[in-house]
């Protein structure tokens, strides 16, 4: 509810996740409302905490409330860098600044790493003075909206994030859901320690402080994997497979790669298999009406690459079919594509593209088997054998 009201007083122009994700403003407006709501709700969680634990003498409370400094921090970082990444390409940054969006979140998740260790010092100081808390039920009752609070604005986050594909809210919502449940366990420590008279205040710092860095583990392993080109989206290389494939002449696809330059800011490049035997001016003009209307409807503009096929050939299609049997037949089941039969005078070559797990090393025993088994089709086969990586998985080949 107050989302909505939020998103329909700030941006009035939003209709769908599809229109938000490839809309470079409206993302960046998403971003703002987020980063800046974030931001005002934090520091005033920040300075409430840190007022009641200096009051009543809690570790725990001080900490989490210097944690909610900390994310006010992370929610400017975000703020500035949601802004800074819609800047046009330049000389310099031809495919435009949208990465600054990771490494605003990779600060987020350097931030909470931070503050994380700064917790254990002062838990573990507060577990060896041994010394408990005091209680009130305002501080009851202020923990309580602290923990509404917090579960709210991970819903607000996560909601934000995913329908602009901001990695920066996404980390910002995992970050408040743990603190959330950080400031739970401080809750329940609290009440605990008025009942039984143990002084849990310090187990319970050191415990939000595990909390944290848990958090921050995750923004951070997460970021640094898109920064270094972790797996593309295998959804979306569903859909461009599956689009690809429905246009007439188009035989197969192979060699699909997504280049990530940021959220919503994807190229991708991909090879079609056509018949060697169709008209070349026809089949250029449906390579062209995909790149066209693929690019349209998927938001990114995409590279096709027509790759002629023999068809009919008997022989090809015969020696095709065993080749493609016994790949198949393997740990881990390959895949070929590219498959030429070229006679010669004494032998005959297949040449042809085999596609390898991404994480699969090793191939000269692969290449070995692969010879001996066409050998085995006619004393007369020689492969020649290039070896692609599947970047997405079989399934969308």
């Amino acid at each position: 509810m107050i989302t909505d009201f939020l998103l329909k007083k700030f941006v009035p122009e939003y209709t769908g996740k599809e229109n938000a994700a490839s809309d470079q403003e409206m993302r960046k407006k998403i971003g703002t409302l987020g980063s800046a709501t974030g931001m005002v709700l934090n520091i005033l969680l920040s300075v409430m905490k840190m007022l009641l634990g200096f009051f009543i003498g809690s570790v725990a409370i001080t900490a989490d409330g210097v944690n909610n400094l900390s994310d006010a921090g992370g929610s400017l970082v975000a703020l500035v860098s949601v802004r800074m990444a819609q800047k046009p390409q330049d000389e310099d940054h031809p495919f435009g600044h949208g990465r600054i969006e990771y490494l605003g979140a990779l600060v987020v998740g350097v931030l909470i790493a931070f503050f994380g260790v700064e917790l254990i010092k002062s838990g573990v100081e507060s577990i060896i003075a041994g010394k408990p808390s005091a209680f009130s039920v305002l501080s009851l009752v202020l923990l309580v909206i602290g923990v509404v609070v917090k579960g709210w604005m991970s819903v607000f986050y996560r909601r934000l994030g995913k329908m602009s594909d901001n990695p920066t809210l996404l980390a910002a919502a995992k970050d408040s859901m743990g603190d959330a449940v950080s400031t739970t366990v401080i809750t329940a420590a609290t009440l605990v320690s008025h009942v039984t008279g143990w002084p849990l205040d310090g187990y319970a710092g050191v415990l939000v402080a595990l909390l944290v860095l848990k958090a921050a583990w995750d923004v951070l392993s997460d970021t640094v994997n898109r920064l270094l080109g972790g797996k593309p989206d295998r959804e979306l290389g569903r859909k461009i497979v599956e689009m690809l494939t429905s246009y007439p002449g188009i035989l197969g696809v192979h060699d699909l790669v997504i280049h990530d330059y940021g959220p919503g800011r994807c190229m991708a490049s991909v090879h079609a298999e056509v018949d060697s035997q169709c008209d070349i001016v026809e089949i250029h003009e449906v390579i062209d009406t995909a790149e066209r209307e693929m690019g349209e409807a998927l938001q990114l503009p995409i590279c096709i690459h027509m790759d002629p096929v023999v068809s009919g050939d008997e022989k090809t299609e015969e020696a095709k079919e065993q080749m493609a049997a016994y790949l198949a037949s393997l740990q881990p089941p390959l895949q070929l594509h590219d498959f030429r039969r070229v006679p010669g005078d004494k032998h005959i070559n297949l040449i042809f593209d085999v596609l390898l797990p991404a994480d699969m090393k090793k191939t000269d025993a692969l290449l070995s088997g692969i010879q001996a088994h066409a050998r085995t089709m006619d004393a007369r086969y020689r492969c020649v054998v290039h070896f692609d990586r599947d970047y997405f998985g079989a399934s969308t080949h």
